[in-house]
């Protein structure tokens, strides 16, 4: 590389990632082959608008590379091409996100989703995301008691408050979500029905974790996380017409089709709505990691990736730490490392774990009485290091290590 300053700081990333141990629940390691894909030429082309349908020359092939991509994602949740859709372009997971809610939700609808300090994303409708500010959030949290989902209290929430649109998904919720009860609150009052799996795609495809696809009108994710790929994201829509949600707000509006389906109005709010060119050379390397995902050497990793999640948990409950809701079905765990002030702060505690070489963040939990940027806990997650090769026994020694810094 011509540029060294830059060059430079490669190397010394490369080296930082080689060195730690990578707890961080939302980042993995991709093949060199997703590496490849991603530095490719795709990243010279330009392909404003859908495969068929482009608005430059020279796309010929840029459109086999999206159809293959497409074609991956829906071969690897099991979907049939005549009952769904994917999309493959958007940027990142809070772009895809956005743009289900342009195309579903009236300007000034609401969505119904987890708030922040429970587990939630920005993107579900909190205050400080456009989505907050674009549409009324209606948050809902886990019980006080269980720290799980309460799903008599969310249908009584549902009911009271009647969402366009529910979203089920979370960045730091560690057990498993009950896709059936959410499907049965969203037709209690008349509401699409999305999720949000960009953190447990991956659990999916290895058949660790419940799938969502048979009660889902539209699962979003990321292609990163536990799925192993590049930064990007798709949407699977379902195309089943969609529906015309009852609202003085969306009277107002001259969009009224009944023959639209879901997908159709999802593409368009992709491109042309939010987006210009998709990025081929990530929806390249994204089409790779499907493929990789495909296999049963995946499968056999996204197991691991829950064993190691609970054989951590476990550790370090037995070493006194307490765990939120008790436990982990996935790949995930938060840990209460303030416990009501004996401890110490979840900020304290990803500082001095990532001194010795141990990247963790600092997370609120669940009725969090500190502020957001020094909680009460930490998150935890095993799908990088598990990349690496790591089994229980290793996350025995990790829990160990963690427990005797945060005990210093």
């Amino acid at each position: 590389m011509k540029d060294k300053r830059t060059e430079r700081l490669i190397r010394r990333e490369e080296r930082r990632q080689k060195r730690v141990v990578n707890l961080i629940a939302s980042e993995n390691y991709v093949s060199d082959d997703v590496r490849e894909a991603l530095a490719s030429v795709f990243t010279n082309k330009y392909a404003e608008g859908y495969p068929g349908k482009r608005y430059y020359g020279g796309n010929e092939i840029s459109d086999e590379v999206e159809r293959l991509c497409e074609e991956r994602a829906l071969k690897l949740f099991k979907l049939s091409p005549k009952k769904w859709h994917a999309n493959v372009q958007p940027y990142s997971g809070s772009p895809a996100n956005f743009a289900v809610y342009l195309a579903l939700v009236p300007t000034g609808g609401k969505i119904m989703g987890m708030t922040l300090s429970h587990g939630g994303h920005l993107t579900h409708g909190h205050g400080v995301s456009a989505t907050g500010k674009l549409w009324e959030q209606v948050p809902y949290g886990v019980s006080k008691k269980t720290e799980r989902l309460d799903y008599a209290e969310l249908l009584r929430v549902a009911k009271k408050k009647k969402p366009h649109l529910i979203v089920a998904g979370f960045t730091a919720y560690p057990r498993k979500i009950n896709f059936k009860k959410f499907r049965g609150i969203a037709d209690a009052v008349g509401a699409y029905l999305m999720v949000d799996m960009s953190h447990f795609a991956g659990l999916v495809a290895g058949g660790a974790y419940p799938s969502p696809f048979k009660y889902a009108d539209v699962v979003t994710t990321t292609t990163h996380k536990t799925l192993r790929g590049p930064r990007g994201a798709i949407i699977f829509s379902r195309k089943s017409e969609i529906r015309n949600p009852k609202s003085e707000t969306n009277s107002k509006r001259k969009i009224q089709n009944s023959k639209v389906t879901i997908a159709q109005a999802i593409d368009k709010a992709v491109f042309p709505g939010l987006q210009g060119g998709p990025h081929l050379n990530q929806i390249a390397a994204a089409a790779v990691a499907l493929q990789e995902a495909d296999t049963p050497a995946f499968k056999k990793y996204a197991k691991q990736v829950v064993k190691n999640a609970r054989m951590l948990a476990e550790e370090l409950q037995k070493r006194g730490w307490r765990v939120v809701s008790g436990g982990t079905d996935s790949h995930l765990l938060l840990i209460d490392t303030w416990m009501r002030g004996r401890g110490i702060s979840g900020k304290e505690a990803s500082e001095r774990l990532e001194k010795a070489g141990i990247i963790v963040n600092m997370n609120t939990i669940p009725f969090d009485t500190r502020k957001p940027m020094d909680p009460s806990g930490i998150r935890l997650g095993t799908p990088a290091e598990t990349t690496r090769g790591v089994k229980e026994k290793d996350m025995k020694k990790i829990a160990a290590k963690i427990d005797a810094i945060l005990k210093k």
